[in-house]
This record gives C-alpha cells, structure tokens and sequence, in this order.
C-alpha cells in the first residue's frame, strides 16, 4: 500500500486489514504495547482448495554468509520517492553497514546470537529477493519456511512483502512437516516429510538460488513409504546430534536417521510385539538407514521435542500421554496423561527444568522434570491448544540480581483463533506429596523428587491428575490474532509470530523493539537524512508509526 506521496507503509496497510476482519492491531503487557508489525502469506494466485487437510507449520531458518564471497555491487546514492524510504529503512533496521540484529528462536526454544554487525532477521529491512536473480543470491538472511497443500513456501523475513520469494511442490504427496539445522555442517540443512511418510533433506541456501519449483540436490529417505507408509507428523534435528535427525510418524512410530548415510539402504526392523508398550528396534544391517526405530504409542505421534542440549526428547500424542525420554540411553523417563483427550504439542524450557503441553481439554499443562509431575494448568482457551512455546528473551520489567524469585513467560495459541501469554513464578507452586487413599492429599513447597522416587518409579506413565491437586493459573494476556485457528508460534528477540492453519503468518514487534526503531528513526531523520527532510520524514513515520 502507497500513500499519497508514493511512499510503502505496511502499518496502514496491516490496519485496515485487521480493522475489516475486527482484529485489533496491538496487545497490551505489563512492559509495553506489543504492534502488529507485517504479515507473510502464500501467494494470491493459490486456489483454497489446494490447501487440502494439511495443517500449515512454520519454521525459523537462519542462514549464515556464504562460504564464497559474493561480488559487491553498487549502491545508488540517488534518493527517490519509494528507493529512498527503503534504503534508509535497510540502514535504519540493520543495512550492510551495520544496524540492529535480532536473535532467533528456534523450533525447540534453543536461542541463536546474531552478530552486531549482521542485516540478518532485521525487522523491516526492505528490498525482497527475486526469482528471475536467484542464481546470483548469496544465501544470508532469515526465513520463514512453511507448508500450504502440497508446497513449500519460504519467505524472507527481512522483507515486508507478504508474499514468499520461493515455492517448492511436491507431486502427488503434501509436506506435512519440516525442520531446519543452523549448526549443519554440510549442505544440507533442511529437512521435510510428507503425507505419505517419505522424508527429503535439503541445502535451504541450494533451492533459494535455484529458480525452479522442484527440489534440486535432495537426499530422498523412507522412499515411497518403504520402511513405514504412514503420515509424517513431526520431524526434528537431533541437537549436537551431528547430522541425525528423528520423524515421527501416524502410527506411533518414531524413526532416527542420519543424513550423511544413503537413504536407499536396506532398513528392515523387527515385529513390534506389543503395540501398547515402548520399545526400540536397531536395523538388522550396518548401512541401513533410518539406524532404529522407536515404537511410542498407539496411535499418532503429534509432537516431539528436544532438550536443548539433545540430552531428552519430550512426545505427545493420540493417546493424551506425554513422554519424556533419555534419547542416548534410548529409556523412558517419565510421562503422564492429559486431563482430557490427545496432546498436540510440546516445548521445553531453556534451562530444560520444564515442559509446555497442550491439547484437546483446552488446558495449558506446566509438567516438572525435577517432580515428574505436572505443576500448573492454564485456563483461558475455549478450543484445543496447537502451540506452546517459553519466552526465553523476555525479562521481569522488575527483575534484578538480587531476586530469588524465577519467573517463566510462555505463550500459546489454539483453535479458539487466541494468542495467550503466561507469566509463572516458581515459588507460586504447591506439589502435592502423596493422596492418601481416602484422604486428603499433603502438600509442600519446593522441589520434591525424592518424594516421588518412593512413590512413582522411574519410567512410570501417570494417570491425569484431580484437579484438586494442581495449581491453576490465569494468562496475562489474551488476544484473538487471526481468523482461522492457529497452528503455531515462535518468540524472537524482538517479535512473536503467529501463523493460522491456512498459511497466515503475523509478526508482531515487542514493545522495546518498537521503542527502539522510533529513537533510530529520529536520529536518522536529524542526520543522515537531511537532503530529504520533506519526503523521507514522511515516509519513516509512516513506517514506524503504530495504532
């Protein structure tokens, strides 16, 4: 959208947007006013019923500079109308010569430090790629990757255009899931299954510079549902894993790959005995690949999610059970059931002490590593819960060295079409010791494993708890996004990014973040910018400006 002078404004154009459709374009928090910023999409010309029954999934990639040095090219010091706004906007939110850099969170909460001196994932930057110039593209940037109907679509997160720079189809078959290694060593950094339980592994920076809408350079895994034909339903890199990856499938499968191994190898696995029982099979020959196979549950595996350091796996599924696993030791730690119906989703905290779940009782579940157990339930979703994540850069506006307290903010979103947030402080939390059988149930405060030890065994799946027994919390905030139910989020340093099951993707900026980009953009508009002060002023504020 252009105003009257020529000049792009997305906030406007956000605005009108969410005022036709009633949303409101910012929420309030304790620390501030949080802005819808921009918003990413799947191109126009995609027909609704090519969505199909997919589920859209987004995923953070961040690429680093390319091992070969691109050519410079020249930058026109010539200032337009619409050229000037958007160069001064790639200075002002992290241009070539150094500006404001974000760090990302990824899939499984593990945070990645940007350098200073680095454009990438800068909120606002301008310019967006172009298919036609792909194979001069030197790879550097921050994407956002996620599925409509049978593509792929990725979108650079450094431009305001809704529209991806890349679509990738798949024939006959829809991506159902997706998942992306910053610390790849090689290439081949991107991982993607299917419905139809095939796996591919890609190099991200590879298909961005390729100007078809195929896969280029894919290692082909699981091929034709050889080893296991049902749906793929999550997929992640093992961290530290060095190149090994797990996918889970639809019926309650969980296979460990490793990429640098040939994907055509002969993988065969022994007859699960037991279909209510976990157990691991290893592949009859040295070479085969996926190397085990991990029977969880009966039914679909829905989620999966890995410790930050790689040390334990967290699974949720059909069967409303969350499992927690030692991923070397290949041993089921701990678990316990939903209060109601399937858990579809999982997260951990960074420090690994926590574990987000969420599902079909509406309910928000805080479950403790250290008391296996779950300690709080948030209440504040009218339809199923789809995504969980923790906050790992937000602080307490009060906080301060000296404060014992620990407090956690985490988020979740849900069919209900509502973002939610939570802050939670640890000394809040009663755990219950025991219930004696036919009494009422003891309490203390703290940790209390070794309470648990005599009483729940290691590797013991619990039954949901009484109400009675966990302690209830309220959100902080509560705020309808989108129109469609959502499907997931992601925190970043200085945004959250919702995105709806259809392929709708917001990114809404923190409230120092904004504060920020204003204070920049005044000392721009006092500096630098003085040739232009009639025109450029203009187009700035109406680029930082908010509701």
């Amino acid at each position: 959208m252009k105003n009257a002078n020529g000049l792009i404004s997305t906030t406007s154009s956000n605005t009108a947007q969410s005022q036709s459709t009633g949303l409101k374009t910012y929420f309030k928090t304790h620390e501030g006013r949080y802005k819808l910023y921009y918003d990413k999409t799947y191109p126009s010309t995609l027909l609704h019923y090519a969505h199909g029954k997919t589920v859209s999934q987004v995923t953070l990639a961040h690429l680093k500079d390319k091992p070969v040095p691109s050519t410079p090219t020249g930058q026109s010091s010539t200032f337009s109308a619409t050229s000037g706004v958007r160069s001064a906007a790639v200075r002002l939110w992290g241009g070539s010569n150094g500006g404001r850099s974000l760090s990302f969170v990824g899939g499984n909460g593990t945070s990645k430090n940007l350098g200073g001196n680095s454009r990438i994932g800068s909120i606002g930057a301008s310019s967006s790629s172009n298919a036609t110039s792909n194979s001069n593209f030197d790879g550097k940037g921050t994407y956002l990757i996620f599925n409509v109907g049978d593509a792929i679509f990725i979108s650079d997160l450094n431009s305001q255009d809704k529209d991806p720079v890349k679509s990738i189809h798949f024939s006959n078959s829809n991506p159902m899931c997706h998942a992306f290694d910053q610390d790849s060593k090689d290439g081949h950094d991107l991982i993607i299954g299917l419905n139809t339980g095939d796996v591919y592994s890609v190099s991200l920076r590879q298909q961005l510079q390729d100007v078809g809408k195929k896969l280029v350079g894919a290692q082909h895994y699981n091929k034709d549902g050889s080893v296991n034909n049902s749906h793929c339903t999550c997929i992640a890199w093992v961290p530290g894993g060095d190149g090994a990856f797990v996918v889970g499938h639809a019926d309650g499968n969980l296979y460990v790959y490793e990429k640098n191994r040939d994907g055509a190898g002969d993988s065969s696995f022994t007859v699960v005995k037991d279909q209510t029982q976990f157990s691991v099979s290893h592949a009859r020959y040295s070479k085969s690949n996926p190397i085990a196979r991990w029977h969880i549950c009966q039914g679909s595996i829905d989620s999966i999610s890995f410790s930050t350091d790689g040390t334990y796996i967290a699974t949720v599924g059909r069967d409303g059970y969350l499992r927690v696993f030692d991923y070397l030791k290949e041993q089921l730690i701990c678990g316990g059931k939903s209060y109601y119906g399937a858990l579809l989703c999982c997260a951990w905290s960074m420090d690994g002490k926590y574990i987000l779940t969420g599902g079909e009782d509406d309910l928000v579940q805080v479950w403790s590593m250290e008391d296996r157990k779950v300690v709080a339930w948030g209440e504040g979703h009218n339809s199923w819960v789809s995504g969980v994540a923790f906050d790992s850069y937000w602080s307490s506006p009060n906080s301060n060295d000296n404060e014992e307290t620990v407090r956690y903010r985490f988020g979740s979103v849900g069919q209900d079409t509502q973002l939610l947030l939570w802050d939670l402080e640890m000394d809040e939390i009663v755990v219950p010791l025991r219930r004696p059988s036919g009494g009422s149930p003891t309490y203390s405060a703290g940790s209390q494993s070794s309470q648990w030890d005599s009483v729940v065994p290691l590797g013991t799946l619990q039954p949901a708890p009484s109400m009675l027994d966990v302690l209830k919390i309220s959100p902080l905030v509560t705020h309808r996004v989108h129109t469609e139910p959502l499907s997931g989020l992601i925190f970043t340093q200085e945004s959250v990014l919702t995105a709806c099951r259809e392929g709708h993707i917001k990114i809404w900026i923190r409230p120092a973040a904004a504060e920020s980009q204003s204070s920049n953009a005044e000392t721009l508009l006092s500096t630098s910018l003085k040739e232009k002060p009639s025109i450029l002023s203009k187009g700035l504020a109406s680029i930082v400006a908010g509701p």
